[in-house]
């Protein structure tokens, strides 16, 4: 087990019927995309052409502080409030999907924009199936 999963498994009161196997995958699928950006848009900048990846760089960063909150705010059950998870849930979808839309167009030349790409792709679909499952 995971430690997201194994911290949710010990939340001591009941998390309200959200299914812990897609919060858990959620959760984990934020923090690995963020670390996915974070560093894609570090190697963006060491590559030669960086003003031709100015676009993606930004994108890295805004998806990677989405996700890396998305991961916060999933973590945290205390006083939840649905709304707003909803909300948090559909921008970090939204990001993901945006960046990999970027990632991909650089795919071809930038193996860390393909692998970045992938992790936003899982991210999306994540955070999608959590949305479905509320």
């Amino acid at each position: 087990m995971t430690i997201a999963g194994e911290m949710l498994r010990t939340y001591p009161k009941d998390l309200g019927g959200i299914d812990q196997q897609k919060l858990t995958t959620c959760i984990e699928a934020c923090l690995e995309c963020a670390q996915a950006c974070t560093a894609c848009a570090d190697a963006c900048l060491s590559e030669d052409m960086v003003t031709e990846l100015t676009k993606c760089i930004r994108t890295n960063m805004d998806c990677a502080d989405l996700c890396e909150t998305t991961a916060r705010v999933l973590s945290r059950h205390t006083g939840y409030d649905a709304n707003l998870t909803r909300a948090t849930l559909d921008a970090c979808r939204m990001a993901c999907a945006s960046c990999a839309d970027e990632c991909e167009r650089h795919a071809g030349m930038h193996e860390h924009c393909r692998v970045c790409a992938e992790a936003c792709r899982r991210c999306e679909e994540a955070c999608a199936a959590l949305l479905g499952a509320f």
